[in-house]
């Protein structure tokens, strides 16, 4: 199983230890009334899955709300920085009162924290991490690589979360729906125009395409016009170095000749891509 990285303080940064709560730095958990607190407006999380939902009602209903809501004082009331579908199922099971944390937290570490939170449940969809990592960014001023590393993602991992952001409305529906995957949408961002970008989605749902097929179609619209006028033909021996280097980096590679030299062109198709083949080139 592949092991995923720390995602920044997390909620350790939130909930205490007990040796934390002896030296008496943390406020302890107390029951508040549940009409008391607030969801978020700001939360990432817009979507909630309805049938899990039911399901967490109904363990709260039978065993109670086991972790506390982590919540802020907000206008005479409690805001939640993190737990609020543990607040929606309370609500559905009809609970009065619920264990909560109460914390000191500015706008942007609401915003950090619950962002940390839903990823660490992997409870985003890919658009509304996008679009987190883009009020991170807009409303606090983070670059990012700031944001990478107080969530604990590769920088290339936000970078290519907010491309997202660029597709078409029509091809983040389809993003959404699971007709398309996150490697489908990185290909198709590699199109200039939306128009072209809207007609590769169309055929990687309609044909069942893979992320690969799909990589090569949009790398073959992109080559085709930039084409020159005529390439001269590889030799026997170019086409033998070329197959080999293909077949170690796992990509497509060409040659481009001048009057006294050339290029190898090296191609790429997302910038984890392009972490990789630097990898296998470093190894050699």
């Amino acid at each position: 199983m592949r092991k995923r990285r720390p995602l920044g303080k997390g909620l350790e940064a939130l909930i205490p230890s007990s040796r934390q709560a002896t030296a008496g730095r943390v406020t302890e958990v107390y029951e508040c009334s549940i009409d008391e607190i607030v969801p978020n407006s700001s939360q990432p999380r817009q979507a909630f899955d309805e049938e899990k939902l039911r399901d967490l009602t109904e363990s709260v209903r039978n065993r109670g709300l086991i972790h506390p809501l982590i919540v802020r004082r907000l206008n005479g009331k409690y805001q939640i920085v993190a737990g609020e579908r543990r607040w929606r199922a309370a609500r559905l099971a009809g609970l009065k009162r619920v264990p909560v944390f109460v914390k000191d937290l500015t706008d942007s570490e609401v915003l950090e924290l619950a962002l940390i939170e839903n990823l660490q449940r992997e409870d985003l969809n890919p658009l509304e991490e996008a679009e987190a990592y883009r009020q991170l960014a807009r409303e606090h001023g983070l670059s990012q690589a700031q944001i990478a590393q107080r969530v604990g993602r590769q920088r290339s991992s936000v970078t290519n979360s907010l491309r997202l952001l660029k597709l078409p409305e029509r091809v983040k529906q389809a993003l959404l729906a699971g007709t398309i995957s996150m490697g489908h949408a990185r290909a198709i961002l590699a199109l200039d125009s939306e128009a072209a970008q809207l007609k590769l989605a169309q055929r990687v749902v309609k044909e069942g395409l893979s992320v690969r097929e799909c990589e090569q179609l949009a790398a073959g619209r992109k080559a085709g016009a930039r084409r020159v006028r005529k390439r001269r033909a590889y030799s026997a021996d170019e086409r033998q170095l070329l197959d080999s280097l293909q077949r170690q980096l796992g990509t497509k590679v060409d040659l481009v000749h001048g009057r006294k030299g050339g290029r190898l062109i090296i191609t790429y198709y997302s910038l984890e891509q392009l972490d990789e083949i630097c990898q296998r080139l470093a190894r050699r």
